[in-house]
């Protein structure tokens, strides 16, 4: 590697983990580098996913006066990202990337429509359980469980706009502001990351320049990404959640 390619993957990491922690999708910063670079897909993506493991656990830091008070949330829902993290940290290694290539876009496309429409979802559902007498379910119910599994597989497989899809899911299941839910979301993004990240560490390859690299940039933007997130009033925030996604989209239909 190059002294100009180490610092195109440096400057990578610090994108990668500002965007995480404001919104998510840094992935499709780095994982480009990467491959410019001459990393294989899998390397680089595994590397990739060692890499920015500090930057989520300094966004995570960041976020955790919006953290107080959710710990029963954190628990509950992190067991659940731990498990599809493992899951699609595993599936990774075995099945063929070709077979996310088609539904990701999809996916993505139906977070971002989730999260311009809810807060008019969220106040329909909430008219309609006052009409039947009927509560919200504090922790989201088994919808969101579920949700946030599948969600945690695809970010321990791939984990491009992984955070849009958390943002997404409990904006329109959870009854909270939206840096309570985005400082949640940094937690379940660290578990999903770290737990694939140990899995990588004994069963995969990876580059460790790379992964040293893109972590000390990635600790250096998750700080960068917590000052900027959290100043961010709600319209402003889904403003960017649905650029950084739109921008995700066109990334991915356009390397087919």
């Amino acid at each position: 590697m190059s002294i100009w390619q180490a610092l195109a993957v440096f400057a990578a990491g610090i994108c990668a983990g500002t965007m995480n922690v404001v919104v998510g999708s840094g992935t499709l910063v780095t994982y480009p580098v990467l491959l410019a670079i001459g990393l294989p897909p899998v390397t680089a993506n595994v590397s990739n996913t060692l890499g920015l493991v500090p930057g989520s656990v300094s966004g995570a830091i960041g976020y955790r006066e919006e953290l107080r008070g959710q710990r029963r949330r954190v628990i509950r829902l992190g067991l659940t990202a731990l498990v599809g993290g493992a899951a699609g940290a595993v599936l990774l290694l075995a099945l063929p990337s070709a077979a996310f290539d088609t539904i990701v876009p999809v996916l993505i496309g139906l977070a971002l429509v989730l999260v311009i429409l809810q807060p008019r979802l969220t106040r329909t559902l909430r008219a309609r359980r006052e009409r039947h007498g009927t509560t919200t379910p504090t922790e989201g119910g088994p919808l969101l469980m579920a949700g946030v599994f599948l969600a945690s597989a695809y970010g321990g497989y791939f984990g491009a706009a992984q955070g849009i899809l958390y943002l997404s899911l409990m904006g329109l299941l959870l009854h909270d502001d939206l840096q309570r839910l985005n400082g949640l979301k940094n937690v379940l993004a660290l578990l999903v990351n770290g737990v694939a990240a140990v899995l990588f560490l004994f069963i995969a390859d990876f580059d460790w320049a790379a992964v040293l690299l893109i972590a000390t940039g990635a600790a250096l933007g998750g700080v960068i990404g917590a000052r900027i997130g959290r100043r961010l009033p709600p319209t402003v925030m889904r403003g960017v959640i649905v650029a950084v996604g739109l921008a995700a989209i066109a990334q991915l239909v356009l390397k087919r």
